[in-house]
């Protein structure tokens, strides 16, 4: 099967070496330890970070599903990363009736996501309906000069700034940010230079 790969992360595509390819693979390794319970890859793409949770969460999670809008990448992800705690299955991720299809779950993966959705308010609103009380969300996205400001990427509607990524968690118990650079992830308060954000979301019981 040979993919339009556009913005696509395909490690079969791309050398080992790849920034952008070592920089998925390090918010996946980063997202490891608050992995737990039944787990969501939303926007899942080519499929190898829900198989990296597979892998490395077997012991500690029930099953891992992801979904992605595009059904080329699914049928890819199909036949690429098999594990029998996972998944893939095509959906639309501002989709509201997504939670009578999918459920609920204790542990939502949503990365490189929001920058894409011009319907903001609807993938918000299923984040918090699809995270069981208790249960954790991770998110991230590039920073840019902010909503509604066209950005050099034609594959994304807009690129926030930190502090409008900053206040899309209010409705969640806590929430911690953090930034990265490469494959280099720290606690936000840290620096204010680095080009993408990490939100680490916590549901209240």
């Amino acid at each position: 099967m040979v993919l339009d790969i556009g913005e696509r992360v395909i490690p079969e595509y791309m050398k080992p070496t790849n920034k952008l390819l070592l920089e998925h693979i390090a918010r996946y390794q980063f997202a490891l330890p608050y992995i737990s319970g039944r787990v969501l890859d939303l926007s899942c793409g080519a499929g190898y970070g829900t198989h990296m949770i597979a892998k490395e969460k077997k012991n500690l999670i029930e099953e891992v599903v992801g979904i992605d809008i595009d059904p080329e990448i699914i049928e890819y992800a199909k036949g690429a990363y098999y594990h029998p705690q996972s998944s893939f299955q095509l959906a639309d991720a501002t989709d509201e009736t997504l939670v009578n299809k999918l459920g609920h779950f204790d542990t939502i993966v949503s990365f490189e996501t929001l920058e894409h959705i011009a319907e903001e308010e609807k993938l918000l609103n299923n984040y918090y309906r699809l995270l069981k009380p208790g249960g954790t969300l991770l998110v991230s996205t590039p920073f840019g000069k902010g909503r509604g400001v066209p950005c050099g990427s034609p594959f994304h509607v807009h690129q926030l700034k930190p502090e409008e990524f900053q206040a899309l968690f209010n409705q969640y118990q806590k929430t911690t940010f953090f930034y990265q650079k490469g494959v280099l992830i720290v606690p936000a308060e840290e620096t204010k230079d680095y080009p993408l954000g990490i939100a680490v979301c916590k549901k209240a019981d």
